[in-house]
């Protein structure tokens, strides 16, 4: 076969089921991230989620032994909706990252990948082939990067020239010896602004990211959120999108390509009290064809009682109550303590009931996480 004329054919074909950037690399070895990746476990960058072993992070061909190629895809999502629900001082919302807007990702790109694996298939009936999104244990930047879509930037999400960095990555490996695209030029130059702005000071090192500060991160941890990091969170219930929104490649990006993707304003942009007594059903009706819902509903309720302490919202105080005193969750009661504290120092009103409950709850408690927790807003209260 020609292999040069079917790459052309492939291209062609992605663009027709919706892939909108599509390259082509080798399966060696990715050399520079594997030092990169041994270093940042040496450093304690790491979050957890990825792939443990790093030789299959960076060995395409311990995957699969037969691989030659890589092919990379890229989706482009939307980063504005239209009829953006009101945050009103009786209704706070929350805010899903952009990421999460729509149907899952992982959902949407492997439906289009399995559709370039049944077009490969077609013309080459011996083709090996195994696809990967995110969960898988390559890196789909540094595929994308090397197969030419676009450069990793200091914020290490990868930026392409059509769709800034609001892009969702997949690669699929084969067997079969594609002639490999050229990587593009990093131009991010001398811009340091996705460093200077990320909140948490995550981003260091000008493309290393240390995802035990990144507030993307924190949203979907299932512990205790540090609380110095609990203001720096705002009201995201899910993800954080600030080192895209000033990256200078991202102005004016705003891709409305894929059905899938466009979001259901209430969803992703809850009301925070809503989410705080819902059952594992409900949750699973309302958000479960979300990104965002892949590690359930209590990193979910959890943020989002750190939102309404964050905005000091009296009309929750109930319900926060309600949290501290019911809910079997440590992580939940404790939060909602926190919260409970960060309101009463603010509205005077609900002083003094928070103040008793909270003195309820400190002769009740038995968890010391929780404890801590109730006794910190106590002296905050007291030092009013």
């Amino acid at each position: 076969m020609d292999l040069i004329a079917f790459k052309h054919e492939l291209i062609d074909y992605s663009q027709r089921i919706g892939i909108d950037k599509i390259g082509f690399t080798t399966a060696d070895p990715f050399v520079e991230l594997k030092a990169r990746l041994y270093q940042q476990r040496t450093l304690g960058y790491q979050s957890g989620f990825e792939e443990k072993d790093i030789e299959r992070r960076t060995e395409p061909r311990a995957i699969m032994p037969e691989a030659r190629s890589i092919i990379s895809i890229a989706l482009a999502y939307p980063t504005k909706m239209e009829n953006r629900p009101k945050n009103t001082r009786e209704k706070r919302r929350g805010n899903f990252a952009r990421a999460s807007w729509g149907q899952d990702y992982h959902d949407v790109l492997r439906s289009r990948m399995e559709q370039l694996m049944a077009f490969i298939s077609k013309h080459i009936p011996d083709a090996l082939i195994e696809s990967m999104v995110d969960t898988g244990a390559l890196s789909d930047r540094a595929v994308a990067e090397r197969a030419g879509i676009g450069f990793v930037g200091k914020h290490t999400n990868l930026i392409t020239k059509d769709y800034g960095s609001y892009v969702y990555l997949g690669e699929m490996l084969t067997n079969i010896p594609f002639h490999p695209d050229q990587p593009v030029e990093n131009l991010c130059g001398d811009c340091n602004l996705c460093v200077d702005k990320c909140p948490s000071g995550a981003l260091v090192q000008g493309g290393q990211l240390n995802a035990q500060k990144c507030i993307a991160f924190l949203t979907q941890k299932k512990d205790f959120i540090p609380e110095p990091y609990r203001k720096l969170i705002g009201n995201r219930v899910y993800g954080c999108d600030t080192c895209q929104q000033v990256c200078p490649y991202n102005r004016g990006m705003n891709v409305h390509h894929h059905m899938e993707m466009e979001p259901d304003p209430e969803k992703v942009k809850p009301e925070l009290k809503s989410l705080l007594h819902m059952s594992n059903r409900q949750f699973r009706e309302t958000f479960g064809e979300m990104a965002g819902s892949w590690r359930g509903k209590k990193p979910i309720q959890r943020n989002a009682i750190i939102a309404l302490g964050n905005y000091k919202d009296a009309t929750a105080v109930d319900d926060l109550l309600d949290c501290m005193e019911k809910d079997p969750r440590p992580v939940i009661r404790g939060t909602a303590a926190w919260a409970l504290g960060e309101i009463a120092k603010q509205e005077p009103k609900v002083y003094d009931k928070v103040s008793e409950r909270l003195k309820h709850a400190l002769e009740q408690e038995v968890d010391p996480q929780v404890l801590r927790e109730i006794k910190h807003s106590l002296t905050h209260l007291l030092e009013k």
